[in-house]
């Protein structure tokens, strides 16, 4: 199994959140690569600073307490972007420039299949669900976008969570494509409305795969993405699953304690070694 997340800094509490739901979800053992996109881009923002080798180190080693066959590759893709993606149309995008990351896919020896995960999500189930998916004969599978599939078009995708056959992506070029739209056109969802626009073949998937709004029993994967709330009137909130006590008090969820208990004793021995 082969997964990818892209970010800085910033994102590994994220991360090490998600990459432990998988872990501990697992039915069985099986070997995993977590690959981890970042860069150093400064130039942007003081807090655009990359994911380290120390936060690779304590990402595996926490992993391995579950799944021995686990392993965390760090890609420092800074070159990469700056040579393909610098100054982009979309670089100031509403998310943040590294969601762009996972587009120079394509330019690093990536194996054939490949299951990238937004840092906001968590698997309620096992991951092999998702990742034995065929996907032969596709660019990738997706879920559909739970606002988007009412306010744009009924099979809009979410690109948080995509099964993607990398094989077949760099035959139709969909990541070449891809850079190439966003490096001369504003898009309102940046890489997400690029990869759309540029793709050839997918595979549309249920919403279990990539629920955005509700938990239900039959769910895969979580995303802790923005929704929107009508009470006590209508506003939007970004809880995401590392606020444990926002995930217990605004969604009542207790299914993920375990990673998240685990998670918080990981956190406060990490943070008392950076003392």
């Amino acid at each position: 199994m082969n997964l990818l997340y892209c970010g800085n800094e910033g994102v590994f509490d994220g991360v090490l959140t998600s990459a432990l739901s998988v872990v501990r979800r697992l039915t069985e053992q099986r070997p995993i690569t977590v690959y981890l996109f970042t860069m150093e881009l400064t130039r942007l923002s003081p807090n655009y600073t990359p994911l380290t080798q120390r936060h690779a180190a304590w990402i595996e080693e926490a992993l391995r307490r579950h799944n021995t066959k686990t392993q965390v590759v760090l890609h420092d893709v800074t070159a990469l972007y700056e040579t393909h993606l610098r100054e982009n149309a979309n670089e100031s995008c509403y998310c943040s420039p590294y969601t762009l990351l996972r587009l120079l896919a394509d330019l690093l020896p990536m194996p054939d299949k490949l299951l990238y995960l937004d840092a906001d999500v968590m698997l309620n189930k096992d991951a092999g669900l998702l990742y034995d998916i065929d996907v032969s004969s596709v660019e990738y599978a997706a879920a559909r976008d739970h606002y988007g599939r009412f306010l744009i078009q009924p099979n809009y995708i979410n690109a948080g969570v995509l099964l993607f056959n990398m094989k077949k992506c760099r035959e139709t070029r969909i990541f070449e494509k891809s850079r190439e739209i966003l490096r001369r056109k504003k898009l309102p969802f940046a890489d997400q409305s690029a990869l759309i626009r540029s793709t050839t073949c997918r595979k549309v998937l249920p919403h279990s795969f990539n629920d955005q709004k509700f938990l239900y029993k039959s769910t895969v994967v979580r995303h802790f993405s923005k929704r929107l709330f009508y009470l006590p009137y209508p506003h939007t909130e970004n809880v995401k699953q590392w606020h444990v006590q926002r995930v217990h008090e605004k969604f009542g969820y207790t299914c993920f304690d375990d990673v998240l208990d685990e998670y918080i004793k990981l956190k406060e021995s990490y943070q008392n070694e950076s003392v």
